[in-house]
């Protein structure tokens, strides 16, 4: 019987960690947006492809030109 006490005390001890850490997180703001890195993934591949490309076209150029 005493280990259920034991076991009941841990998991109260863990649950109150697990709370304690959701609230220091909610306060620190890590769930204020949710929307915007939904829509970012959408569009992370054109921000990336733009910056390449021209930095490709200019290796280009200088491949050319030596």
């Amino acid at each position: 019987m005493s280990i259920i006490y034991m076991l009941l005390g841990i998991s109260v001890v863990v649950a109150l960690i697990f709370f304690v850490a959701f609230i220091v997180s909610v306060k620190k703001g890590q769930y204020d947006d949710t929307y915007t890195p939904s829509v970012r993934m959408l569009f992370d591949d054109e921000l990336v492809k733009n910056p390449d490309a021209s930095s490709l076209d200019e290796q280009k150029k200088t491949n050319h030109t030596n």
